[in-house]
This record gives structure tokens, C-alpha cells and sequence, in this order.
């Protein structure tokens, strides 16, 4: 016999447990607090990995679907130091292990994949609490609850799961990023577009950098970070978007038109991204009947490995829970034994931080150089 399992969060993670359930024809139910698939973006490009969020698609039996949404040509890499000087340009030769998606198309892969009825939109969860016995009862914003016999918290950053487990809570890492779109970019913004290039460009500095991906459409999508602290952002007027976008590019003065065209020529209002982190090496002791996965569990600095990391989560929780069928504890002690130090080793990164001094074009270069060398 199987418990039935109850997931919170329809994300990459979640979908992934899901469907990797479904394949052992476990019964699983997924909350998801929007009211739609279509609620709200889904964000930008995502590189899924040949070491992780390719092995969590083959677990789930959907690597053919993944292939039909990879964009072609998006691996190319680009880095240029803040005068436009084009340090190193690589081009996607499809032999590369890390293919692009947009994270929408993934998820409707994932989505596609499951039994009508899986996921119940509109459901937001404002508490959980513990009945005993491994059992636990989920309170939703309405007013509805849901008793649970296994209870997976992939519900993101401000997980309501995990207080279940953990008292540690998520801080700001002194870095934010603006994000801005550039529409039909070849025509209308062909500078910019060939700064870019056909798949990612990275423009390091010591405390700021430009990142930008070309995804589908001719859309450029770019990620504005700066070194600042919280109250700094707080005084820029994110209201008035003209004001907002003069004040980020303000920070920017100085460098190549075709990078700063990033910010100044967004056919968007600028979004404000503050980045969040739970502690490095974030574990729990086994608390029977609840486990955690993705950023609920091991939210870091984004370095490209978020999203694959929640996926492999969510494969290997779900083949460790078909691998006990009625023991579901000795199935969360496997997955957590492995979960922590996986997620522990991701999060040390090596790249130097934002505000080193480390962090410039040639620095980058050199790294890049060396592990492909």
C-alpha cells in the first residue's frame, strides 16, 4: 500500500514528484496557489543540466517532451567587459550539456503529463500543522483544510510547510536584480541584440553586472544585478517606471550604449527582484509524515543550478517513495540523506561574488576558460 501524497506547490520541483508518482501509480494531489497555469510569467530561460534536471526528466519519463521545447542555439555564450569589448564569444555547436527551455514550456510538459484533476489551482496555504502520527492538516486562505498522511512542502522561498520543520527563514544576500524585456529586438533594438547575441551574455563588475538571455520571439531578457542593501532599492520609485529605470542606469554610467540600452530601452516597466537565501547546509531532524524539496528546502544565490536542483529533488523523492511502498520514513530519510549534501555542495559557489573584486569580464573568462580547458 501506498500513501497518498499531498503536495504544496505546482513548480518545477512539485510537477516533477508529481509526475514521477504518477508513473508508479502512486496517488498524489498538488495545491497551487495560483488560480491558473497561466496566472501569472514564468520567468526567463532556464539551462537544464545533463548531471541533474536531465536525469529528473528521465526518471519521469518525459525526456522526448523536454527535447521538443529546448530552443536551438541558446547555449552560445557571450561575456563583455563594461566598454563593449567582446572578451569571449562562444558559439552553440549542440554538443553542450546544459539545452535552454523557457520555464513555462517546461512546466506545461510537466503539466501535460499528469491526470486531469492533479493539481488544484486556487489553493493557497496560509498554515500546517501537526496532528501526530505522522498525519498533518493543511489550512488554506478560504478556509478549507486537507489532512495529510505524507506532506511535501515544494512551495518555494516563503515555504508555509516548512516552519513544520524548521525555524530557519530565508535573508537577503545584499544583491538585487532589475529585470527588464526588450521586444522584437533585432529590429527595434538591433544594438542591443547583437551585444546579446543568439543565446547569453554576461557583463561582470565589481558590485553590478548585466546578464541577458535571447529567448523565444526575438525577446531579450535581462537581469540588472546590483550590490546594494535593501533600503537602497526602497528609495528607488519602482511606481514610476521612467524615474526607476533612470535611477538603474544611473549606476551604469559610464559603460558601452549597447549594455545600458539593457536597461534604458525595456520595452517593460522595470521589476525588482530582491534575491533571498536560507543558510548553506539548511538541514532538519526527520520529523515523521513531511519532507521538503527545491527552495523550500535549500533556497541560495541563484548560480543556475535552482531550478535543476528542485527537479532531482522531486524525481528522487518520488523514486524513493515507490521504492518503500508502506514505509514512507525510511523513503524521506533515503531522499533527505542525499537531498542535504547535494544541496549543500550547489550552494558553495565559486564564482566570486557580486561585489568582489573578482568579479570582472577577464576574471570570468579565465574561469570559463579553465573548466573547458
Amino acid at each position: 500500500m501506498h500513501t497518498p501524497v499531498t503536495i504544496i506547490g505546482a513548480g518545477l520541483g512539485g510537477l516533477t514528484l508529481a509526475r514521477v508518482l504518477h508513473v508508479h501509480a502512486i496517488p498524489v494531489t498538488v495545491y497551487e496557489a495560483d488560480s491558473s497555469p497561466s496566472a501569472r510569467a514564468q520567468g526567463g530561460l532556464l539551462d537544464i543540466h545533463d548531471y541533474n534536471g536531465q536525469l529528473a526528466l528521465e526518471e519521469a519519463g518525459l525526456t522526448d517532451e523536454f527535447r521538443a521545447v529546448v530552443l536551438p542555439g541558446r547555449q552560445a555564450l557571450r561575456v563583455l567587459d563594461t566598454d563593449g569589448t567582446v572578451l569571449l564569444d562562444q558559439p552553440d555547436d549542440g554538443t553542450g550539456g546544459r539545452p535552454e527551455v523557457q520555464r513555462g514550456d517546461l512546466r506545461q510538459v510537466l503539466l501535460d503529463s499528469l491526470p486531469a484533476g492533479t493539481v488544484r489551482w486556487g489553493h493557497k496555504v496560509s498554515g500546517a500543522r501537526s496532528l501526530g502520527d505522522g498525519r498533518h492538516e493543511v489550512t488554506f486562505a478560504d478556509g478549507g483544510t486537507v489532512v495529510t498522511g505524507l506532506l511535501v512542502g515544494a512551495d518555494g522561498a516563503w515555504s508555509r510547510v516548512r516552519p513544520l520543520l524548521s525555524c530557519a527563514t530565508p535573508e537577503y544576500i545584499g544583491k538585487s536584480v532589475v529585470e527588464t524585456y526588450l521586444f522584437d529586438s533585432g529590429s527595434r533594438h538591433p544594438a542591443a541584440a547583437k551585444a546579446v547575441g543568439g543565446g547569453m551574455l554576461l557583463a561582470p563588475s565589481p558590485g553590478k553586472e548585466i546578464f541577458a538571455h535571447r529567448e523565444k520571439d526575438d525577446t531579450l531578457h535581462a537581469y540588472v544585478g546590483l550590490a546594494r542593501p535593501r533600503d537602497w532599492f526602497a528609495a528607488v520609485d519602482f511606481a514610476d517606471p521612467a524615474a526607476a529605470t533612470a535611477r538603474i542606469a544611473r549606476e551604469f554610467e559610464g559603460w558601452a550604449p549597447e549594455l545600458t540600452a539593457l536597461i534604458t530601452d525595456s520595452d517593460v516597466a522595470p521589476v525588482l527582484r530582491s534575491l533571498y537565501a536560507l543558510p548553506t547546509g539548511h538541514r532538519w531532524d526527520r520529523v515523521p509524515g513531511v519532507t521538503l524539496l527545491g527552495d523550500a528546502a535549500h533556497l541560495s544565490a541563484p548560480n543556475g543550478e535552482g531550478a535543476n536542483l528542485a527537479m532531482l529533488d522531486g524525481a528522487e523523492l518520488g523514486a524513493a517513495i515507490a521504492a518503500h511502498p508502506g514505509d514512507v520514513e525510511t523513503a524521506l530519510t533515503a531522499y533527505e540523506r542525499a537531498m542535504f549534501p547535494r544541496s549543500a555542495e550547489s550552494a558553495t559557489d565559486e564564482m566570486p561574488g557580486l561585489d568582489s573584486a573578482g568579479n570582472t569580464a577577464q576574471g570570468l573568462v579565465d574561469l570559463v576558460t579553465e573548466h573547458s580547458g
